[in-house]
């Protein structure tokens, strides 16, 4: 997966890349977080939330007595847009494709996906359905196989503080359903 993921040239976002952003985490984990594209520091370093977003993400996931080891983390879109821009539709379009080989190859029993393009992504994938991240962020959807809670960006809090809040309150619910 990691060798698919360095070569994917699918969109026009490998030409300015420093590096792809690669999955972290534990390969045979239930729990999969799904966050939306690469900053900075991750294109520097490919690895998913290493940043401020990550740091809050480290702080959610042991608020739950989880660690990053315990969990599958990926992004939607390998590689940084310029300027930390949203992903395009046609890029994510692109790039999904990888998503999709990593849900199947994982196989997870929870999909967390952070922020309104992943989460916009697998809710249209499993129920056909777009909805907004304001108006389904810590409700628990469910498939025959997998339960789907989506959340805001780890990075909301960094501009809202208030959103801190609803994503512990939000996070605490995966350990309802961690199996």
């Amino acid at each position: 997966m990691k060798q698919i993921i360095k070569e994917c040239k699918r969109c026009s976002l490998f030409k300015k890349r420093i590096t792809p952003t690669i999955h972290c985490g534990d390969i045979k984990s239930n729990i999969l977080f799904i966050g939306e594209a690469p900053g900075k520091n991750e294109d520097e370093t490919g690895i998913p939330f290493c940043g401020r977003a990550g740091s809050i993400l480290n702080d959610l996931l042991k608020l739950i007595e989880l660690k990053r080891e315990d969990v599958y983390i990926t992004n939607i879109v390998k590689c940084r847009p310029p300027k930390n821009r949203d992903p395009k539709k046609s890029e994510i379009k692109k790039c999904s494709y990888l998503l999709e080989k990593e849900i199947e190859l994982l196989k997870p029993k929870i999909i967390c996906p952070l922020g309104r393009f992943s989460s916009k992504y697998i809710l249209n994938k499993y129920f056909k359905k777009n909805y907004e991240i304001g108006e389904v962020h810590g409700k628990v959807f469910k498939t025959e196989n997998i339960i789907i809670i989506p959340m805001y960006h780890p990075a909301a809090a960094i501009y809202n503080n208030k959103k801190i809040n609803i994503l512990k309150k939000d996070f605490k619910k995966i350990k309802k359903y961690d199996v």
